[in-house]
């Protein structure tokens, strides 16, 4: 049987790590990991990669660099004013990435019993320690199981329009590119954990992605192929958006509340 990302008793394996990161991007990653304990000192608890770089599949001018931090207490509005400026410099520095996805979150919300199964597997499985005491071993095990699937991507719905207003105020030839790229993404990931539990395994590869969502979805598997290349290389086409927002996503939220249910509402 091949291997899908799971152990032999069908817990997840986490997919990175720093041995995998590529040649061409190591500087960078050792500058995020100084810069981030240079910029947050003690506020810092833990640092982590997540995304192609650590995965070893990152494509150099291409893939951006995406972190998660952890901190001590809840971020303020200061702590995202230094997470951006990080990201902004390391972005403008490195040539070999294109952009730099930061999440900044306390260390009390990863761990919360509310997140478990959404921030927290997150975590634990598809993000790689970079700097400070690991949060994952505070966190269980995880299955590819239709809880799993609830909570990750169970709000495609309630997130739809917001995309629609987004595309609509979209007017540039850059926001087409920048929207068309977060769309695919996000309806890849939930078209694959749609049909997770069932294939009974893990990929953040979207190209497999779209593959293994379209074996129990044959009459929707072009689109959402046709998605995951936008998503590898994105595109200036309004058309894209409306597809997206009027077509395969209502679809992909309509299947998904039918299969697994809506995500539990989080506090304000």
């Amino acid at each position: 049987m091949e291997h899908r990302g799971v152990d032999p008793y069908g817990y997840f394996e986490r997919e990175g790590a720093l041995g995998k990161v590529q040649e061409r991007f190591r500087g960078v990653v050792a500058a995020a990991r100084e810069r981030t304990g240079e910029a947050f000192g003690r506020r810092l608890h833990s640092a982590y990669l997540y995304g192609s770089v650590p995965r070893g599949a990152a494509r150099p001018g291409r893939s951006d660099l995406d972190l998660l931090l952890a901190l001590h207490h809840e971020p303020s509005a200061e702590d995202r004013d230094t997470a951006e400026v990080l990201a902004r410099g390391l972005d403008e520095e490195f040539e070999e990435i294109d952009g730099v996805g930061l999440l900044l979150y306390g260390k009390d919300t990863l761990l919360s019993e509310a997140e478990q199964f959404d921030l927290g597997w997150f975590l634990a499985c598809l993000c790689t320690p970079l700097l400070g005491a690991d949060l994952a071993e505070h966190l269980p095990r995880y299955r590819p199981d239709g809880l799993l699937a609830r909570e990750t991507n169970g709000d495609l719905a309630e997130r739809l329009p917001a995309w629609r207003a987004t595309a609509q105020a979209a007017t540039t030839p850059e926001e087409y590119r920048r929207l068309s790229r977060s769309f695919a993404r996000q309806l890849v990931r939930t078209g694959f954990t749609l049909v997770m539990p069932r294939w009974g395994g893990w990929t953040s590869d979207l190209t497999e992605s779209a593959e293994v969502f379209g074996l129990y979805y044959p009459e929707r598997a072009a689109q959402m192929r046709g998605a995951a290349a936008v998503a590898l290389d994105p595109v200036a086409d309004p058309a894209v958006l409306r597809a997206y927002i009027e077509d395969l996503g209502p679809w992909l939220a309509d299947e998904y509340t039918a299969r697994h249910g809506t995500k539990s509402p989080r506090s304000a």
